[in-house]
């Protein structure tokens, strides 16, 4: 069993910070991408960061330069650095990762149970 455990979601005030992280557990052989998504009331899911096995990342427009997507391959957990939260931030954020688990053949897709930032004065 594989699993991605979030935590670090809550409220916070327009202009403040919040840092989110995903841990993956179990029979783990590897992990190649792993990335953050959210998903707003009424809209649909969409990529916030994702970093790759090497280090590369990608951002959403909306979030560059306030956001940092990073990883610690001995812990098996990615984060996310939230800063100068807007309140267009709201959402529920998904931890995302492609995972070989031991024992099998290939990379499947995982996702975290979501968290909840909510960010308003």
């Amino acid at each position: 069993q594989v699993q991605l455990v979030e935590s670090g979601g809550g409220l916070v005030q327009p202009g403040g910070s919040l840092t989110l992280s995903c841990a993956a557990s179990g029979t783990i052989f590897s992990i190649n991408a792993m990335g953050w998504f959210r998903q707003a009331p009424g809209k649909q899911r969409e990529l916030v960061a994702v970093i790759l096995s090497d280090g590369n990342t990608n951002y959403a427009n909306s979030v560059k330069g306030r956001f940092t997507i990073s990883r610690d391959n001995a812990k098996n957990t990615v984060y996310l650095q939230m800063n100068s939260l807007e309140p267009e931030d709201t959402a529920v954020y998904y931890c995302n990762a492609a995972i070989r688990p031991r024992f099998t053949g290939g990379f499947n897709d995982y996702w975290g149970q979501g968290t909840q930032v909510t960010v308003s004065s």
